[in-house]
């Protein structure tokens, strides 16, 4: 049976709708970077979301063919995931300004790829596709303690989960902590193509650290 890292890694792919405290671990990740409203058919977020599950694709079915990887093992591809954040906010995201979003889309990488991995995968796919894949990018994200929650529900009700996660956040002496390094995470379980809205499953993450005591 295929690894599937949503089911090995329940505390951060599948939580409750109740929110906690989590320590997340390094790890790496496909990543393109963009700027707008994700909700535009044809905008910058759109477009790079083919680009990483191209990318993704042939690094999973990498075995099929004469590249062979050190350590590959059959795995179900990740969840889109998405880093958000607008300039000079430092307390989340404005969700009425969508057309200020930053975004870093990502999807996880196994272990095994390494960047070497990655520089093969970029150059297979641009030769067997054809296209231009240079904005995928290979980033090590170590994210720290964040609270988290599972919201289920459209996107732009995230704010009354993210309410909800900001309260546990306070009762446990911890405070936001956006920076140019940490920011809104969000990991999408579903399809919002073949998902009702009200039916949407979102892993909503925000960095925090620890309060001043004084």
């Amino acid at each position: 049976m295929a690894f599937d890292y949503k089911k090995e890694y329940k505390e951060f792919y599948l939580p409750q709708r109740e929110p906690s405290i989590v320590e997340i671990p390094k790890m790496n990740y496909l990543a393109i970077r963009g700027k707008g409203n994700p909700n535009e058919e044809n905008g910058e977020y759109k477009a790079t979301i083919e680009l990483l599950y191209t990318i993704a694709f042939t690094i999973k079915m990498s075995y099929k063919g004469s590249h062979k990887i050190q350590g590959y093992f059959e795995y179900v591809v990740p969840p889109l995931e998405g880093l958000w954040w607008q300039e000079g906010k430092t307390d989340g995201i404005d969700y009425t300004q969508k057309d200020q979003f930053h975004f870093i889309s990502m999807m996880r990488l196994p272990d095994f790829v390494t960047k070497e991995e990655f520089d093969w995968a970029i150059q297979e796919a641009t030769q067997k596709k054809k296209k231009d894949f240079s904005k995928v990018e290979f980033l090590t994200y170590d994210e720290g303690v964040c609270v988290q929650c599972m919201h289920i529900g459209p996107y732009d009700a995230e704010p009354e989960t993210i309410e909800k996660m900001e309260e546990i956040m306070q009762e446990n002496g911890y405070e936001l902590d956006f920076n140019q390094g940490r920011y809104h995470h969000e990991i999408y379980l579903s399809d919002p193509r073949r998902c009702e809205a009200s039916k949407l499953k979102t892993v909503i993450r925000h960095p925090i650290q620890k309060g001043d005591r004084k």
